[in-house]
């Protein structure tokens, strides 16, 4: 298993580097399993990149399909061979939006069986909130919903990158978290979904100059950081809840 340090030189995006902070654990093995919206700038990636500027060590595995929902990840059976290693302290899964009726089912459904396959080989679940297309954000609420209910029933973390993109957009509307097809994230909403998963995962405090994101904006780095400490339950004072 390969160990990545900071591949993100290769998309001219890095973060800043400063000593490590009093926080548990020191280093994750992390299975993701996804679709494109993992994948697209590499969310992995991502995570590996604020765990390491901040003196901690992420080892994945990605393992994504476009337009794969969890049922068809179980079927096609390389997550499962992979889980079988015990190599991974986590495994972060993630489908589309899931937020009609008949999605909410299915992703609880297999959301349920891979974290009680995962359970059986020693390895923790995470289920990671995502965001419906741009047309309809009216539907994030049921998309936050859905991933809630589905971690719940599954005994697995909870993620909330979509509810972080939520929070965020409710301070300033002009952050551009989609991409350019207006489903994909851009590199800033990628950065908001990694926020969130090594906040959670690492036990991590997010509110650090250590974590900033270089070439966007130092104030939209603190909104986005302080919107995934928000989505993930963390105190934040009102004058800071904003990127002030």
């Amino acid at each position: 298993m390969a160990r990545f340090l900071l591949p993100l030189l290769a998309a001219a995006l890095v973060f800043g580097s400063s000593g490590a902070s009093a926080a548990a654990p020191k280093s994750l093995r992390v299975l993701f399993v996804g679709n494109s919206l993992t994948a697209t700038n590499d969310l992995p990636a991502y995570v590996a990149g604020l765990a390491d500027a901040s003196g901690r060590t992420l080892e994945y595995r990605t393992i994504t399909v476009g337009g794969y929902n969890l049922e068809d990840h179980w079927h096609l059976g390389e997550a499962r061979r992979a889980l079988a290693t015990k190599a991974w302290d986590y495994m972060v899964m993630q489908q589309g939006p899931s937020a009609l009726p008949e999605s909410q089912v299915d992703l609880r459904t297999w959301a349920i069986r891979f974290a009680d396959e995962a359970r059986s080989r020693g390895t923790r679940s995470a289920l990671l909130t995502v965001w419906p297309e741009s047309y309809r954000q009216d539907a994030l609420p049921d998309v936050i919903q859905s991933y809630r209910r589905a971690a719940g029933a599954a005994g697995a973390e909870l993620l909330p990158a979509g509810g972080a993109w939520q929070k965020a957009w409710r301070c300033d509307r002009r952050v551009g978290l989609y991409g350019g097809d207006g489903f994909h994230p851009s590199p800033t909403g990628t950065y908001a979904a990694a926020l969130v998963v090594y906040g959670r995962l690492f036990r991590a405090p997010l509110r650090t100059p250590a974590l900033e994101l270089v070439g966007l904006p130092a104030r939209t780095s603190r909104l986005l950081q302080a919107s995934a400490a928000k989505a993930l339950g963390r105190r934040v004072p009102p004058a800071r809840r904003c990127g002030r």
